[in-house]
């Protein structure tokens, strides 16, 4: 089986082979603990996610709203570390060999890790790619390089901001997909319209051969199944986040109804997304 960048390009090949869009879901390594994260991560393709964006907690994610910095928080407080991260995505990989993993997350962790044996790690765990949202193109000799170069993709973000002088720049070894951020502002605010988000899509398209999927502000199955219309792929974060959140005891614990009830979340977002073009 295809590791890394090939097993993504393998499933956007073999989901452009069934016509349809995929579903990417973001949950934070950890959340609430380590034991109730490990389940949910290993139910998530069953649920209906074509590939999973796997948070590695930080103290400070600058980039993410209040509900993924609550969720950094939790599994930071119940002993997540990054170590432990690739120990889920490992376990993981004990039972699924084809849906892609991306590590999101942010560059101290990885630098204080090494950054020589985060990707050696990483790619022994079975991850497939990474998203880094603190480095720029203009310190691609930091990670995104030497991550390629072991086949490791480095997936770029794309903005509102991003015009066409800078995107030639931003695509740049770029692999396995370009993120499209459709909201200027940080994760769970904000939602685009329709309207925007086609005419992005298609901007993007006209610079990069690469599928492009839309992440920020997608909440709900019928938001999903708009954006699955008119791009290569849906990714839902705080909304899932926060279908953990809702389950959780006062005391942020897992509680019984915590995996089933975030699988049925994704379920429902996934009809959406399978929806679309029918």
């Amino acid at each position: 089986m295809k590791a890394g960048v090939g097993r993504i390009d393998a499933k956007f090949a073999a989901l452009k082979e069934e016509g349809r869009a995929a579903l990417g879901v973001f949950i934070t390594a950890g959340d609430p603990d380590a034991r109730t994260s490990a389940a949910i991560l290993k139910g998530l393709p069953g649920a209906g996610a074509d590939m999973v964006e796997f948070g590695m907690p930080f103290t400070d994610p600058m980039a993410d709203g209040p509900a993924i910095q609550e969720a950094s928080q939790r599994a930071l407080k119940a002993g997540m570390t990054l170590k432990g991260t690739l120990a889920l995505v490992r376990e993981f990989r004990e039972g699924d060999q084809t849906t892609p993993i991306i590590l999101m997350g942010y560059y101290n962790p990885i630098y204080a890790y090494g950054v020589d044996a985060f990707i050696t790690d990483a790619l022994d765990a079975g991850a497939d790619g990474l998203i880094v949202v603190d480095l720029p193109p203009e310190e691609d000799d930091e990670l995104c390089i030497p991550a390629l170069k072991r086949g490791l993709g480095f997936i770029r973000l794309a903005t509102p901001t991003t015009d066409d002088k800078r995107l030639p720049k931003v695509l740049t070894n770029t692999a396995g997909f370009v993120y499209y951020v459709s909201i200027a502002g940080i994760t769970g605010t904000a939602s685009a319209s329709s309207d925007m988000i086609t005419g992005a899509v298609g901007r993007l398209k006209r610079h990069t051969d690469l599928p492009v999927c839309v992440g920020f502000g997608i909440k709900t199955a019928d938001q999903a199944a708009d954006v699955a219309r008119v791009a290569d792929g849906a990714i839902v974060g705080t909304a899932v986040v926060n279908a953990i959140k809702e389950s959780l005891t006062g005391e942020d614990g897992a509680t019984d109804a915590t995996v089933s009830d975030t699988l049925a979340f994704v379920k429902a977002l996934a009809d959406g997304v399978r929806g679309a073009r029918a």
